[in-house]
């Protein structure tokens, strides 16, 4: 629990997140506008808004929560996304000039896989945001619940309503200008929690002492090596272009200022992870027994005096509604440009999209609460969810990004074959070896995608 002081603090910066978020979101119109805004983004820009994006509740508290449980290997673990960002960043975003008029990972898949390319990749990015869109509001409810004292249910009601009303009304504007505000809170916030958290335990070396000597072993008691470099391998293939990373490549028209903010976001994801998986560390100094979920706002509460401590709850806070508005504005726009734009006999107006798009940024909204409650491990679902988007989609995107390009047959076979294949390998032989299913489902994905003829490219229907 926290001071009056302390949530006077974090009731004003959700009072300004709420206002800015509704004062951004005038003077719009269109899907293009809900989606991109106008392309005008400079390279800090993109950087700040990918970066609080990504750090959602899985990378921070989901993040100390695995440190706690399982040691500084679940670290390394997650550099695998650093490594992805960094990739993304020098091999795809300087490519995107090629799709000028993109406002979805559809958008880029119907050039060459035609309208059964964008329906599929609108309906399996649509699940994937929804999911990861669930475990941030799941992650609300905790924050919460241990800095309030509110109720799970209480907490979800007033931080989701929050993130829903302004990323209905305001689309991506208001997205990337309250991601803006958080990234600010964010980046200064977490390190300050990892630097008193340190100084309360007494040290560097009180540190070290409080901890069975396996957390800090790699890769530890709870892995093995295969296992550990396959959960890299998940979370450098899991979360690579899906629709909210994307869009923001679309931010811009100048790729250049695309693949330099992408760039600059995953450098600074490497120090970020640390630090939020040191948290961990603390966190089990400090008490043991602590449900791991928990480990993060714990140590805040804990170790952090008055006034400050409002701002890091508040930072603490930033980190989830940065990544739950960006999903579920990916989620709506998913819904509409990608499944029902190409459904419908008569075109989708611009205009009729866009009121389309906040009537479901909405649904999905208030449908991701109901998810969120059953939750357990924030990370867990984050890797549940990648199972929808990489073995279906990632081969062939980049095929198209790269220019490597088959028809729409190649695209069904590869994507039917990628699914099956990590659904069985998870579901009904259980991860052979702590290989997780991902893994195996992009693999066929390759090699399915493969092994079909080159055929001519498919038009690309609306």
């Amino acid at each position: 629990m926290i001071g009056a002081i302390d949530i006077a603090i974090v009731g004003l910066y959700l009072a300004l997140v709420l206002g800015v978020g509704l004062w951004s979101g005038r003077h719009q119109g269109t899907l293009e506008e809900y989606a991109v805004v106008k392309r005008s983004f400079g390279s800090l820009v993109i950087f700040a808004t990918m970066a609080a994006s990504f750090i959602g509740g899985g990378f921070s508290m989901g993040i100390a929560e695995r440190v706690f449980v399982f040691g500084i290997a679940s670290v390394i673990a997650l550099w695998g996304f650093s490594l992805k960002e960094i990739l993304v960043a020098t091999v795809i975003a300087p490519r995107m000039g090629r799709f000028p008029g993109a406002i979805s990972v559809g958008d880029i898949m119907a050039t060459t896989y035609g309208k059964p390319g964008r329906i599929v990749t609108g309906l399996f990015g649509m699940i994937l945001c929804a999911g990861i869109v669930g475990a941030q509001v799941g992650a609300i409810g905790y924050v919460f619940n241990v800095f309030l004292g509110l109720e799970q249910l209480w907490g979800i009601a007033i931080g989701c309503g929050i993130v829903i009303a302004y990323t209905t009304l305001s689309g991506m504007r208001g997205v990337v200008i309250t991601d803006l505000f958080q990234f600010a809170i964010l980046s200064i916030g977490i390190p300050l929690t990892l630097i008193f958290g340190i100084i309360h335990i007494g040290g560097f070396d009180a540190l070290a002492a409080a901890h069975p000597f396996d957390r800090l072993e790699i890769p530890g008691p709870h892995y093995t090596w295969l296992g550990l470099i396959t959960l890299f391998l998940v979370f450098a293939l899991g979360e690579t272009l899906v629709p909210p990373y994307l869009q923001r490549l679309c931010l811009s028209r100048d790729p250049k200022r695309a693949a330099r903010g992408t760039l600059f976001s995953g450098l600074f994801s490497i120090p970020f992870f640390a630090i939020a998986g040191a948290i961990g560390l603390v966190a089990l100094a400090i008490d043991p027994t602590l449900d791991g979920n928990l480990s993060l706002p714990h140590v805040a509460v804990t170790v952090l005096p008055p006034v400050l401590k409002g701002l890091v709850v508040a930072a603490v806070i930033a980190i989830v509604m940065s990544s739950a508005d960006s999903f579920l504005n990916s989620a709506s726009i998913a819904f509409v440009n990608d499944i029902v734009r190409p459904l419908r006999q008569a075109p989708l107006g611009e205009a009729a999209g866009f009121k389309l798009a906040r009537i479901a940024t909405l649904v999905i909204g208030l449908a991701s609460v109901g998810f969120a409650i059953s939750i357990a491990s924030i990370l867990d679902i984050l890797i549940y969810a990648y199972t929808y988007w990489a073995p279906v989609v990632l081969v062939p995107l980049v095929a198209t990004i790269l220019g490597w390009r088959k028809g729409t047959v190649a695209f069904l076979v590869a994507a039917g074959a990628g699914l099956a294949s990590a659904i069985v390998w998870n579901d009904v032989l259980g991860q052979p070896a702590q290989i997780e299913g991902i893994i195996v489902g992009v693999l066929a994905n390759l090699i399915g995608f493969s092994l079909m003829p080159r055929t001519r490219p498919a038009t690309a229907e609306a």
